[in-house]
């Protein structure tokens, strides 16, 4: 039955449903449950069912929620979140923004920072943005490193370039300049021995 409607949906007879339950978790129309199923962020579906209306996905191994995760949940009551590994960085906004419109956050006093050590256990909720965007600091350096790193690396191959192509200009300068001389070379023998070659008694 499955493999029927599949092959009616890849003709286009049926709309190809994409699946938006993760494969560890029970899901039904209103109630995902996802808890301790060793969830991570790349394992979390890009959408969830629009009818959710209740959402488990405590006790994993989540450290952020992708942007817009939640978004278009319009029946959406509540998203459970305890128990796992929130890294308090750049990747964090979009849970502390979605936190900060929800009409009841007691219900999310558990959802705290386990990274890094200067804002561990506290609330996401009641973070500051500029708390979070300090955090992204140490990765903007590092993209600016790693930036500058590539431009030395993209100097450094051009200036082998240009090297090559002094080298390989030089060493064609003198393979004209050869080929110049053998050709000169080359018409004197001719004209030498057309001069040889005339017959010492022929006449004007």
């Amino acid at each position: 039955m499955n493999s029927g409607i599949l092959l009616l949906s890849l003709f286009g007879f049926l709309p190809l449903v994409i699946p938006t339950c993760p494969v560890p978790c029970k899901c039904t129309t209103t109630i995902i449950d996802c808890t301790s199923k060793g969830l991570t962020v790349a394992k979390l579906p890009v959408a969830f069912r629009p009818s959710a209306e209740i959402i488990h996905l405590g006790y994993n191994k989540l450290t952020s929620i992708p942007n817009g995760l939640f978004d278009n949940l319009k029946s959406l009551q509540v998203v459970y979140l305890q128990g796992n590994p929130w890294e308090c960085n750049c990747d964090i906004l979009y849970l502390r923004s979605w936190l900060q419109w929800q009409q009841n956050r007691t219900l999310y006093r558990d959802v705290r920072c386990s990274s890094p050590a200067h804002l561990q256990d506290r609330i996401i909720a009641y973070l500051t943005e500029d708390e979070i965007i300090s955090t992204c600091q140490y990765r903007y350096c590092i993209l600016a490193l790693l930036s500058q790193l590539c431009l030395f690396i993209l100097l450094f191959l051009q200036g082998i370039l240009i090297i090559f192509i002094i080298v390989y200009l030089q060493k064609f300068r003198r393979m004209t300049a050869e080929a110049q001389s053998t050709t000169q070379d080359l018409h004197q023998h001719v004209d030498t021995w057309a001069s040889s070659s005339r017959s010492p008694y022929s006449s004007d």
